[in-house]
């Protein structure tokens, strides 16, 4: 037995479990794919939120919670944020 390690057992039958993980990798793909589809970029921006927030949501069913809050911080809330800012702010200069 590797002591190197550590093992964590789910609280719910790994075949749940596994089915839980493919489906989460599916609908990021798909959310991956609806992001760079998107042309308009305030939706563009929105779907990139969702698709951060599926992330984590995928990172916590992968059991890496660091991520996951890495994730939710950057990739869901402050790159969006960031990105509606400067739609703003270009979309004022054009007017």
């Amino acid at each position: 037995m590797n002591t190197l390690a550590v093992h964590t057992p789910y609280t719910v039958p790994v075949g749940m479990m596994d089915a839980l993980q493919i489906t989460l990798l599916v609908l990021a793909a798909a959310g991956a794919t609806a992001v760079v589809l998107i042309r308009a970029p305030v939706r563009q921006v929105l779907m990139l939120s969702t698709y951060g927030v599926l992330l984590a949501v995928l990172f916590l069913a992968l059991q890496a919670p660091d991520v996951t809050l890495s994730e939710l911080t950057v990739g869901a809330v402050l790159l969006p944020a960031v990105l509606l800012l400067t739609l703003a702010k270009v979309r004022k200069k054009e007017q």
